[in-house]
C-alpha cells in the first residue's frame, strides 16, 4: 500500500485487528521511508442486490442512503454511533443473506423499522411516519399504541421466539 504522506510504495503492517463486528480488518501501517504511521481498512467487496423501488425502477444498493435515512430518524436522539453502525451492518447482512439479485424497498424499510424499534422508539415513529406516509394523528396514535403493547427491546432480545424466525 502506498504511503499517503510521501507516496512511497513500501509500507509495513505494524498491527492488524478485526473491526466492525469482524467484517473489517484494521491495519496499522508504517512507511519504511518517512516513518509516518497510518491506518487502512480492508473489507470484502460483495455484490449487493439491486433495489426495486415503489415505482418499479431498479437501482444499485447505496449504503449512504440507508445510513442517511437512519441518521435522519435518529437526529438529536441519545443513540450511540456504534449501535447505529451495528444496525446498518445487520441490515446490510440481511440484504446479502436473502440470496436474491433484487430486494424491494418495502422489505428494506421493514428491516430498518425493526432496527430503529430496538434502537430508539422516537426514531422508530419518525421513520414510520415517513415510510408509511401517515395521513393524520390517528395513524400516529395507532402506531404508538402498537409500540406500547410490545415488550421493551432489551426484554424482547432475550425472549425465545414461539415460531421460527421469518427469513424476510
Amino acid at each position: 500500500m502506498r504511503c499517503p504522506f510521501c507516496h512511497c510504495e513500501d509500507t509495513k503492517v505494524v498491527d492488524s485487528r478485526l473491526a466492525n463486528e469482524g467484517f473489517t480488518v484494521r491495519r496499522r501501517r508504517e512507511c519504511t521511508v518517512c516513518s509516518e504511521r497510518f491506518t487502512s481498512f480492508e473489507t470484502a467487496e460483495l455484490v449487493m442486490p439491486q433495489i426495486i423501488k415503489n415505482n418499479g425502477t431498479r437501482e444499485p444498493f447505496h449504503e449512504d442512503k440507508l445510513r442517511s435515512g437512519i441518521v435522519r430518524a435518529l437526529e438529536k436522539r441519545p443513540v450511540d454511533v456504534d449501535a447505529v453502525e451495528a444496525a446498518i451492518n445487520r441490515i446490510r447482512h440481511r440484504i446479502r443473506a436473502i440470496g436474491d439479485r433484487e430486494v424491494t424497498t418495502q422489505r428494506v424499510g421493514e428491516w430498518v423499522m425493526a432496527e430503529l424499534r430496538d434502537l430508539d422508539q422516537v426514531a422508530y415513529v419518525r421513520f414510520a411516519s415517513v415510510y408509511r406516509s401517515f395521513e393524520d394523528v390517528k395513524e400516529f396514535r395507532e402506531e404508538i399504541e402498537r409500540l406500547e403493547n410490545q415488550p421493551p427491546p432489551d426484554i424482547a432480545r432475550h425472549q425465545i421466539p414461539l415460531l421460527p424466525e421469518d427469513k424476510t
